[in-house]
């Protein structure tokens, strides 16, 4: 999931590429709509972060459901210290 977030994050990471690209210079002022280009790139900039909001919140509540199925066998094996650490390196995830 990291390598998936830091490939939507390309967009965020080059926002002062994409401006420069995204505004005409006085030369093509007349040939590019700059309004438009300004409105595609915000919506581009609003599905990434969209896209990357849903995939946060899925991995938060599959992680959230394993911490759950792990605490709920460390109640059954009180002292199962493979578990135990298991169960804090799912919590650190979330």
């Amino acid at each position: 999931i990291q390598e998936l977030l830091r490939v939507m994050r390309t967009i965020d990471d080059r926002i002062v590429h994409e401006l420069n690209t995204t505004i005409p210079t006085a030369s093509f002022v007349g040939k590019v709509d700059p309004g438009q280009t300004c409105k595609e790139l915000y919506e581009s900039l609003m599905d990434a972060h969209t896209s990357r909001e849903r995939i946060i919140k899925n991995c938060i509540s599959q992680t959230s459901a394993v911490v759950k199925t792990l605490k709920e066998e460390r109640e059954k094996a009180d002292e199962d210290a493979a578990l135990l650490k298991q169960l804090r390196k799912e919590q650190t995830k979330v």
